[in-house]
């Protein structure tokens, strides 16, 4: 009797253990019972769709053609770069810009076979079937600069120009000094670490882990308010009080599919390391800019210092006082954009 009863609770824990670190299926836009479909899609080469928003003047009269990136928990709809923009701004320059779901973000099907390169090779090719042209710049935040470092390193042919902001940073980078990277990685919460940690090392934990109660997950996918700055906290206070009727597209497709994966292939191993890289713009046909806060408390700023040391083709600006949300201050986002498109600093 008691062999069976140890038995029966050996299958029922592994039952549990395969329910628990295997999330449910996706649910796909379009599907029968999934989200509806809103927003123009493309299809591309392997029949997933990506949904993608249109902001400034029309593709036939843009003088710059920019495709925008989104950060950890967002969609085409928080394209930061214009938040704040004067719409005279935007026309005066003439610019066309062409934000998009990412992969298992908003209405954008999932891609289990994401990676930092499926990903850029998507970018080119909504590029070309939204008629961009041979060049073209982007423009990521957070963890959307962080894939422009994948742009440059899988389509540097097709870009005119690019701009990370506030790029979120892998600490398994090849190239990071181990006790500069460990400093940094001190600094975050200890929750944040552990989460890191599962996602590098045993990423088939990650939807568990964030998902489990015996054990405080990630302070970003919480959105812990003593992870931001002064200036972030400000900022946040003056969007508290809009209404966002895009929220709940973020996740509707499944937490996997958007946020988990997402930390899975950015605190994953990659093919490559940003330090390695060559300038894209050796003629000074282009440039490349990396823009940080100094006081940003997701990512630390000491690893942005030494990259672009390291890559000395890279325009690297500083902004005193700022955290992670600087884009969405005023004024900020004309910079940047002055500064990628004019050169003027």
């Amino acid at each position: 009797m008691l062999k069976r009863i140890t038995v029966v609770l050996l299958i029922g824990l592994l039952a549990w253990a395969y329910q628990a670190t295997h999330p449910p299926p996706p649910s796909i836009c379009g599907s029968p019972g999934g989200p509806p479909v809103t927003a123009p899609r493309v299809k591309l080469r392997d029949g997933r769709h990506l949904a993608y928003k249109e902001h400034g003047v029309s593709k036939e009269v843009a003088k710059y053609k920019i495709i925008f990136i989104h950060g950890f928990g967002s969609t085409r709809h928080d394209a930061v770069i214009t938040t704040n923009v004067p719409p005279e701004f935007i026309e005066g320059l003439g610019l066309y810009i062409v934000s998009f779901d990412r992969p298992g973000y908003g209405e954008s099907d999932p891609d289990p076979k994401r990676s930092v390169k499926s990903l850029a090779l998507d970018i080119e090719e909504l590029a070309d079937q939204l008629g961009f042209g041979s060049k073209f710049y982007v423009i990521g935040q957070s963890m959307g600069g962080q894939v422009v470092w994948g742009c440059l390193k899988y389509i540097p042919h097709r870009l005119a120009g690019a701009t990370l902001l506030a790029p979120v940073v892998n600490y398994w980078w090849q190239g990071f000094p181990a006790n500069l990277s460990m400093e940094a990685y001190n600094k975050q919460p200890p929750q944040d670490q552990w989460t890191l940690r599962v996602s590098h090392y045993i990423p088939w934990l990650t939807y568990w882990w964030n998902t489990q109660q015996w054990f405080p997950a990630s302070s970003v996918i919480s959105s812990k308010p003593d992870i931001f700055s002064r200036q972030d906290l400000e900022i946040l206070s003056k969007f508290a009080l809009r209404e966002n009727p895009h929220k709940a597209q973020v996740k509707q497709q499944g937490e996997f599919e958007s946020i988990h994966r997402d930390m899975m292939i950015g605190f994953g191993s990659w093919e490559f390391s940003p330090m390695d890289l060559e300038n894209p713009f050796p003629n000074n046909e282009g440039s490349v800019h990396l823009w940080h806060g100094d006081e940003d408390g997701l990512v630390p700023v000491t690893l942005q210092r030494y990259i672009a040391k390291k890559l000395p083709w890279i325009q690297y600006h500083e902004l005193p006082g700022a955290g992670h949300l600087f884009p969405v201050a005023i004024g900020v986002s004309e910079a940047i954009l002055k500064a990628l498109l004019l050169g003027q600093s």
